[in-house]
């Protein structure tokens, strides 16, 4: 990124934070940048960053799904990164527990059982 903007800071900034294991949603990792609903942002940063050393492949879909293609390249490398991370990838997608936090599974997903 050559003579990035503020937006692009904070969001290089936001992706920085994540650990190892953790994924977001691309709104998520916007929200965290101070930039609230700002996630085809954060796709486009991504898209044209040096990601050689940002964890780009933590950041996924708001529904858990990885954004690339099934079986192109890149699914392939972010599902592999995924995995010696230790997520569990399954048909392209990550378990809910990246979307427990969103306002629609807060509204919508069914009561937790009480077993």
């Amino acid at each position: 990124m050559a003579n990035p903007s503020a937006n692009e800071i904070a969001i290089v900034a936001a992706l920085r934070r994540l650990k190892r294991g953790e994924v977001v949603a691309y709104g998520e990792v916007a929200r965290r940048a101070g930039l609230p609903g700002r996630a085809r942002l954060v796709a486009r940063v991504l898209a044209h960053a040096s990601v050689d050393d940002l964890p780009w492949y933590r950041v996924l879909r708001a529904d858990g799904r990885i954004a690339f293609a099934p079986g192109s390249a890149e699914f392939v490398e972010q599902v592999r990164r995924l995995h010696a991370e230790g997520v569990s990838v399954s048909d392209g997608r990550v378990g809910t527990a990246l979307v427990r936090n969103s306002l629609d599974a807060l509204l919508w997903a069914p009561p937790p059982s009480a077993g």
